[in-house]
C-alpha cells in the first residue's frame, strides 16, 4: 500500500487508498465489507466519506472529523520525518502498516454500533415479555452486552459472551432462534420463568454449551434432535414443562453428560436404546411423563449412574436384570409404572443402593433374600404390588434402613423378628397383606419408630403393653385384625400420638386415659371392637381432637357435654354402643362439626334446637334411638347437610317445611317414626336427592305432585304405610333413575299412571294395599313382579293378576300357579320352621344354609345387575350338589317370586302363613347378597322379623320389600 505525497504538499492534500472491514448495524448475521477510498482534504474546507450503506449523519460527521484531524497528525509527523526538498515521499511498508493499524484502532474505538452477540441478544429480548423490566438496561446504544443484567462476557481485548442467566425473572414469551449466534456460550439458564412454545432447534449451534437450564418454563413440543450437537454438555434440565414426544435417538450422541432431567413433562414412547452410550450420565431422571415400552438394557452399560428416577411413567415389562451392573446406583425410582414379572435379585449386586423403590407396579413373586445384603440401603419401598411369600428374615440386615414398606402385597407368614435389628427404623408399613401370628414383642425394641402400621391382616393375639415406652411413636394402626386381650393403659404417657386406629378387631376393656396427654391426638378409632365403660375424660378434654370413632362397641354413659368445647373437632362417632339420657344442648358449640353418627343407641328426649348451630354439618345420622318431640326447624340452618338420618325414632308432630332449604341433601330418612300431616311440597325442591325414606309413619293428604322434580332421585322412595290418599301424580313418571318405589300401605286410589312405563331403571315396585284399580302398566318390570306387590287393590288387572277379561276389573282371588314336580325340600324346611315361631336361634340357620361365600369383593360400581333369564349361570339340582341360593334367584327371576316356589303340602290357601312365608324368604335373600355391604346386620334381620310378626304384614318398610343400599359411610 502507497501513500504519496505530491510536490504541492504546501496545500495540505494527500490521497490515502485503503480497505477496511466495518460492522454494519442491521448487518447480522453476514458481515459486510465497507470498502472507503476516499479523497480527504486535510485543512480544506470539503471532506468526503460515503458509505454505500447509509448517509451521513450529523453524529457520524463528528466521528469523521476526528479521524480526519487524528490523520493529520499522522501526515504532520511523517512530513518533518522526510527531507523538505524532496518532491516525492516514499514511505516504506512498516510506516504504511502503522498508518493502516492506526486509521482502524480509530474506527474500531470510535465505532457507534453495537457489536453482533449484542445484537442476537435484543432480538432475543425482543421475543420476550418482561412484565417487570429487569432487562431494562439491556440498552442498543452500548457498544457491547457485556455490562446488561444477566450477561457474563470474557475478559481480553476482544470479549465474547459465555454466561446467560436469566433466571426467575417472570419473563414469558418465546426464546428466539438468534440464541443460536451466541457460539461462545458455555452456560445458559432460563429456568423459573413462563416462556412458552417450541425449543429452537438453532440452540444446538451453541456448540461450547456446557449447562443448559431450561426448566420450570412452559416450553411445548419436542426435544429437538439438534440438541444432540452439543457434545460439551454436562448438565441438561428440562423438568417441569409441556414438552412432548419422546426422546430423541441422539440424545445418546452427548457423550460429556453428566446430568439428564426431565421430569413432569408429556414425554412419550419408549426410552432409546442410545442411552447406553451416555457413559459419563450420574443422573438421570425423568418420572411423571408417559413414557412407555420396557426399560431398554443397554441402560446397564451407563456405568456412572447414581440416580435412576423414571416413577410414575407407563413403562411395562420386567425390570432388567442388567441394573444389576450399575454399581454406583445409589437411587432407583420406578414406582408407579406397568412393571411385571419379579424383582431381579441381581439388584442385590448394587452394593451402594440407598433408596430401593418399586411400589405401584404389578411386580409378583417373593421379596429376593438378596435385597437384605444392600448395607447402604436406607428407605425401601415395594408397596402396592402383587408380591407373595414370606418377609425373608434377611431384611433385618438393612441395619441403616429407615423407613421400610411392603404394604398392599399379599405377603404371608409371620412377622420376622429380625426387623428389631434395625435399629434407626422410624416407619414400617406391614398393611394390607396376609400374614399371621401375633406381633413381635421384639418390633417395640425399635426406640426410633414414629409411624407403625400392621392393619388389615390376620394378625391374633394382644397388642403388646411395650408398646406404650415408644417415646418416638407419632401413628399406630392395627385396624382389621383379629387382636384381643385389652389396649395397654399406659399407652401415650410416653408418646406425642397424633394416630391411634385400632378398628374392627376384637378388644376388650376400657379405653385408655392418657392417649392425648401431649394434647397432640388428632384421630381416635376404636370403631368395632368389644369396648367398655365410659368415655375417659383425656379423651373428651383433647383439644387437638379432629376426628373420634368410637361407634360398634359396648360404651355407655351419656353424650359427654365436654365434646363440645373441642373447637377442632369435625367427626363424633358414637353409633351402635349403649348411650343414654338426652342429647345436650352444648352440641351446637361444636362449630367445626361435618359428621355426627349417634345411631343404634338408647337417646331419649327431643332433639335439641342448638342442633342448627352446626352450620357445617354435612352427615347426621341419629336413628334406632328413642328420640321424642317434634323435629326441630332449626334443623334447616344446617345448609351444608347431605345426609340426613331421623329414622326409627319417636318423633311427632308435621316435618318442617323449611326442610326444601336443605338444597345440597343427598340421602333423607324420616322412616319408622310418628310423623303426621301432609308430605310438603318443597321437598320437590331438594334437586340433589337420591333416596327419599319416608315410610312407616303417619302422613295423611294426597302425594305432591312435586316430588315427581326430583330428577336426580335413584336409589328409592319409600312412602309406604302412611295414610296417604288421592291418586298417584303422573309426575312420578319423570323420576327415570328411580330404581325402587314403594307406595304400599296407604289409601291411594284411581289407576296406576301410564307415565310409569318411562320408568325405565325400576328394579322393584309395591303398590300393594291400597284402593288401586284398572289395569297395571304395560312395562315387562310390572308382568315379572312378584305378586305380592299388589295384593290389597280392588280391581287390578293384567301382568301377574291375569288378563283383564269381560269387565275392565278382576279381583286378587284368581288361583296362583304353582310349579310342581320342584325338589325344595331345603326351602320347605326353612320356611315351615319360620312359620311356625320365628326364633332367633332358626334365623342363624337360614342365614348359614343360605350364605353364600363371596371370594373377590366387587366394587358396587363396578358390579353388573343381571337383567334377562339368558344371562344366569346354570346350576346343578340341588339334589346333586346344587347351589341353593343361585338356584332360588334363578326361580324367582324366571318365574316370579309366586307360591309354586314353596312345597304344595304346606297350606298356601292360607294367606297369613303364606305371607309371612315371602316375608322369611325375602329377608332369606336379602341375607344372602353378593355384597357384604348389601346385606343387613344380624340385629336388622332380628328386628324385621319381629315387627312383622307384630304387624301381620307382609312386609314391614322398605329394608323388608327391598335389599337397599345402607347407609354404611
Amino acid at each position: 500500500m502507497l501513500v504519496s505525497l505530491p510536490q504541492n504538499y504546501g496545500r495540505n492534500t494527500f490521497v490515502l487508498p485503503v480497505h477496511l472491514p466495518l460492522l454494519h448495524p442491521a448487518g447480522y448475521p453476514n458481515h459486510r465489507s465497507f470498502k472507503m477510498s476516499e479523497s480527504i482534504e486535510v485543512g480544506g474546507e470539503e471532506s468526503s466519506f460515503e458509505d454505500s450503506s447509509s448517509r451521513t449523519t450529523p453524529k457520524k460527521r463528528l466521528f469523521q472529523l476526528g479521524l480526519v484531524q487524528s490523520l493529520h497528525v499522522v501526515v504532520k509527523m511523517m512530513a518533518i520525518w522526510g527531507s523538505e526538498r524532496a518532491s516525492v515521499l516514499r514511505i516504506s511498508g512498516f510506516v504504511v502498516v502503522i498508518g493502516v493499524v492506526v486509521v482502524a484502532s480509530l474506527l474500531v474505538c470510535s465505532s457507534e454500533g453495537l457489536n453482533v452477540e449484542g445484537q442476537y441478544l435484543l432480538e432475543l429480548k425482543s421475543s420476550l415479555t418482561d412484565q417487570y423490566n429487569h432487562l431494562g438496561n439491556w440498552n442498543s446504544s452500548d457498544q457491547t452486552p457485556c455490562e446488561w443484567k444477566g450477561v457474563s462476557c470474557s475478559m481480553g481485548y476482544d470479549p465474547v459472551v459465555f454466561s446467560l442467566n436469566l433466571s426467575s425473572m417472570n419473563l414469558s414469551g418465546k426464546l428466539s432462534p438468534s440464541i443460536g449466534g451466541l457460539v461462545h456460550l458455555t452456560y445458559l439458564n432460563l429456568s423459573n420463568n413462563a416462556i412458552a412454545e417450541t425449543i429452537p432447534k438453532e440452540i444446538g449451534n451453541c456448540s461450547m454449551l456446557e449447562t443448559l437450564y431450561l426448566d420450570n418454563n412452559n416450553f411445548r413440543g419436542e426435544i429437538p434432535a439438534e440438541l444432540g450437537n452439543l457434545r460439551c454438555l454436562l448438565k441438561l434440565n428440562l423438568c417441569n414443562n409441556r414438552i412432548s414426544g419422546p426422546f430423541p435417538d441422539e440424545i445418546g450422541n452427548l457423550s460429556s453428560l453428566v446430568e439428564l432431567v426431565a421430569f413432569t413433562n408429556n414425554l412419550t414412547g419408549p426410552l432409546p436404546h442410545s442411552f447406553g452410550k451416555l457413559k459419563n450420565l450420574k443422573i438421570f431422571r425423568a418420572g411423571q411423563n408417559l413414557i412407555s415400552g420396557s426399560l431398554p438394557v443397554e441402560i446397564g452399560g451407563c456405568g456412572s449412574l447414581e440416580v435412576l428416577g423414571l416413577a410414575q411413567n407407563q413403562l411395562g415389562g420386567e425390570i432388567p436384570k442388567e441394573l444389576g451392573m450399575l454399581g454406583k446406583l445409589r437411587i432407583l425410582f420406578l414406582y408407579d409404572n406397568e412393571l411385571s414379572g419379579v424383582i431381579p435379585k441381581e439388584l442385590g449386586n448394587c452394593s451402594e443402593l440407598e433408596t430401593l423403590a418399586l411400589d405401584a407396579n404389578s411386580l409378583v413373586g417373593n421379596i429376593p433374600v438378596e435385597i437384605g445384603g444392600l448395607g447402604y440401603l436406607q428407605r425401601l419401598y415395594l408397596y402396592r404390588n402383587g408380591l407373595n411369600g414370606t418377609i425373608p428374615k434377611e431384611i433385618g440386615n438393612l441395619t441403616l434402613a429407615i423407613e421400610i414398606d411392603f404394604s398392599e402385597n399379599f405377603l404371608t407368614g409371620e412377622i420376622p423378628t429380625e426387623l428389631s435389628n434395625i435399629r434407626g427404623l422410624t416407619l414400617l408399613y406391614l398393611f394390607q397383606n396376609e400374614l399371621t401370628g401375633i406381633i413381635p414383642v421384639e418390633l417395640f425394641s425399635l426406640r426410633n419408630l414414629t409411624k407403625l402400621d400392621l392393619s388389615i391382616n390376620y394378625l391374633t393375639g394382644p397388642i403388646p403393653v411395650e408398646v406404650q415406652y415408644l417415646t418416638e411413636l407419632l401413628m399406630l394402626q392395627l385396624f382389621h385384625n383379629s387382636l384381643t386381650g385389652s389396649i395397654p393403659q399406659g399407652l401415650g404417657v410416653y408418646s406425642r400420638l397424633w394416630v391411634v386406629d385400632f378398628s374392627e378387631n376384637n378388644l376388650t376393656g376400657r379405653i385408655p386415659p392418657h392417649l392425648c396427654r401431649h394434647s397432640n391426638l388428632i384421630l381416635l378409632n376404636l370403631w368395632s371392637n368389644k369396648l367398655t365403660g365410659n368415655i375417659p375424660s383425656g379423651v373428651t378434654n383433647c383439644k387437638s381432637l379432629v376426628q373420634l370413632r368410637l361407634g360398634g362397641n359396648g360404651l355407655m354413659g351419656s353424650l359427654p357435654s365436654d365434646l363440645c368445647k373441642l373447637m377442632n373437632l369435625s367427626s363424633i362417632e358414637l353409633d351402635q354402643n349403649e348411650f343414654s339420657g338426652p342429647i345436650p344442648p352444648d352440641i351446637g358449640n361444636c362449630k367445626a362439626l361435618q359428621r355426627l353418627h349417634l345411631f343404634e343407641n338408647y337417646f331419649t328426649s327431643e332433639l335439641p334446637g342448638e342442633i342448627g348451630n352446626l352450620s357445617q354439618l354435612v352427615s347426621f345420622n341419629i336413628s334406632s334411638n328413642k328420640l321424642t318431640g317434634g323435629i326441630p326447624s332449626e334443623i334447616v340452618n344446617c345448609r351444608m347437610l347431605q345426609r340426613l338420618d331421623l329414622s326409627r325414632n319417636s318423633f311427632v308432630g308435621n316435618l318442617p317445611n323449611e326442610f326444601g332449604r336443605l338444597s345440597q341433601l343427598e340421602l333423607l330418612k324420616l322412616s319408622e317414626n310418628k310423623l303426621s300431616g301432609e308430605i310438603p311440597a318443597c321437598l320437590g325442591n331438594l334437586s340433589h336427592l337420591t333416596e327419599l325414606q319416608m315410610g312407616g309413619n303417619n302422613f295423611s293428604g294426597p302425594i305432591p305432585p312435586d316430588l315427581g322434580h326430583l330428577l336426580g332421585l335413584q336409589i328409592a322412595m319409600n312412602l309406604s304405610y302412611n295414610n296417604l290418599s288421592g291418586n298417584i301424580p303422573p309426575e312420578l313418571g319423570s323420576l327415570v333413575l328411580l330404581e325402587y318405589l314403594l307406595l304400599n300401605n296407604n289409601h291411594l286410589m284411581g289407576e296406576i299412571p301410564s307415565t310409569f312405563s318411562t320408568l325405565s331403571s325400576l328394579l322393584g315396585c309395591n303398590v300393594s294395599y291400597n284402593d288401586l284399580t284398572g289395569p297395571l302398566p304395560s312395562i315387562p318390570l310390572f308382568h315379572n313382579m312378584v305378586i305380592s306387590s299388589f295384593v290389597g287393590n280392588k280391581g287390578l288387572c293384567g301382568g301377574p293378576l291375569g288378563a283383564c277379561v269381560g269387565s275392565p276389573f278382576v279381583t286378587l282371588s284368581s288361583p296362583m300357579v304353582k310349579e310342581p314336580n320342584v325338589p325344595l325340600g331345603k326351602i320347605v324346611a326353612i320356611a315351615a320352621a319360620a312359620i311356625g315361631g320365628v326364633s332367633l336361634v332358626l334365623i342363624v340357620v337360614i342365614l348359614c344354609v343360605m350364605q353364600r361365600p363371596v371370594e373377590t369383593v366387587t366394587p358396587l360400581q363396578d358390579k353388573q345387575l343381571t337383567s334377562s333369564v339368558s344371562d344366569i349361570t346354570p346350576v346343578q339340582p340341588l339334589d346333586e350338589g346344587g347351589d341353593l341360593v343361585t338356584w332360588v334367584r334363578n326361580y324367582i327371576q324366571s318365574h316370579s317370586m309366586e307360591p309354586g316356589i314353596f312345597d304344595n303340602r304346606l297350606d298356601l290357601a292360607d294367606k297369613n302363613t303364606l305371607d309371612h312365608m315371602f316375608m322369611v324368604l325375602k329377608i332369606s335373600l336379602m341375607c344372602t347378597n353378593m355384597l357384604p355391604n348389601d346385606r343387613p346386620s344380624m340385629r336388622q334381620v332380628v328386628s324385621m322379623l319381629i315387627e312383622t310378626k307384630e304387624r301381620g304384614d307382609p312386609a314391614s318398610s322398605l329394608t323388608s320389600d327391598f335389599p337397599l343400599k345402607e347407609d354404611t359411610e
